[in-house]
């Protein structure tokens, strides 16, 4: 059996790598939303620092809510453990614990991802320079992510790995969608109108799934068919259900191998279901801020369930 500290080492390594860049992700959507405003954007960032869960510590660091502070605190930050700058850190420190587990090709990824953005996030960037930034915070992950999979054995190394990531991308896609329905959206009276629909737009090319939808959907831009697309479409790549399906899948290889199932395999088939049993109407009817509110919370325990189950250290 893999022994619980490396398997925590390569299951956070990939939380943290997806962390980096779905904070950049969310970054890019409240940059795309605010621009939508001629004024009082402050509601924009205000939303997506809630997002990130982390508006007690902006508050405790900065009076206002602008692109510059969010941006600072979200992306630079070294005391903000989920800023981009920390999660890279965080990525190579996981990375050089469970060295041995990692293909040369892997950990010079990370490696030269690490050295790459730390130049990039060293001095405070400018609005203009943000959107080249983010991406390439975002092509820095892709290029590790690329790397590991396209060298590593499927063993259970992958395995853990996978796991970590499909965690971390189920929760930042659901915290995306929150963003756009819960906060953003000023007035009923904006449903439907143009704002909404460029609301809508944003969200989805911030998680690179604009014109994808329209393969799928072929229609102008419809807050339903978007949140269903993000959450019950189990052929896009970061909706809840591709997440929860690669989760199950990943954990069953483990259950093989180690000819042990725990309470996470039955938690995450349970998720899985959960997910699989609705209809888009119905997650409208009951609230699409208390589905991705409930959606969190199972998420978060079964996170914790798993370390629990292969004793991370």
């Amino acid at each position: 059996m893999l022994l619980g500290r490396t398997a925590n080492g390569l299951f956070w390594m990939h939380r943290y790598i997806e962390r980096a860049e779905n904070m950049a992700r969310l970054v890019d959507a409240g940059l795309r939303i605010a621009l939508t405003r001629t004024s009082n954007s402050s509601e924009e960032w205000s939303s997506v620092v809630l997002s990130a869960a982390a508006t007690e510590a902006f508050q405790a660091k900065y009076d206002h809510y602008t692109s510059a502070n969010v941006a600072d605190f979200l992306l630079r930050d070294q005391g903000n453990p989920s800023s981009v700058i920390s999660c890279i850190e965080a990525t190579r420190f996981n990375a050089r614990m469970v060295r041995t587990a990692l293909t040369r090709d892997a950990w010079e990824a990370v490696n030269e991802a690490w050295m790459s953005l730390k130049s990039a996030l060293s001095a405070p960037v400018t609005d203009s320079e943000l959107p080249a930034l983010l991406d390439h915070i975002k092509r820095e992950t892709w290029l590790i992510r690329g790397a590991f999979h396209g060298t590593m054995l499927r063993n259970e190394n992958f395995n853990f790995s996978r796991i970590g990531k499909f965690i971390e991308r189920a929760d930042n896609t659901s915290r995306i969608l929150d963003v756009k329905y819960y906060v953003l959206l000023p007035a009923v009276s904006y449903v439907g109108g143009t704002m909404d629909n460029y609301q809508w737009e944003s969200i989805l090319r911030s998680v690179s799934a604009h014109r994808s939808y329209r393969w799928v959907y072929d229609v102008q831009y419809n807050p339903t068919q978007i949140a269903e697309y993000l959450i019950l479409n189990g052929r896009m790549p970061r909706s809840l259900h591709f997440s929860y399906r690669n989760i199950v899948e990943n954990l069953g290889h483990l259950a093989n191998d180690y000819e042990m199932r725990h309470p996470c395999h039955d938690l995450a088939a349970q998720t899985l279901g959960f997910i699989e049993s609705k209809q888009i109407e119905t997650v409208f009817e009951l609230g699409l801020h208390e589905f991705l509110t409930d959606f969190i919370a199972r998420n978060n325990r079964l996170g914790a369930d798993i370390a629990s189950a292969y004793n991370f250290d």
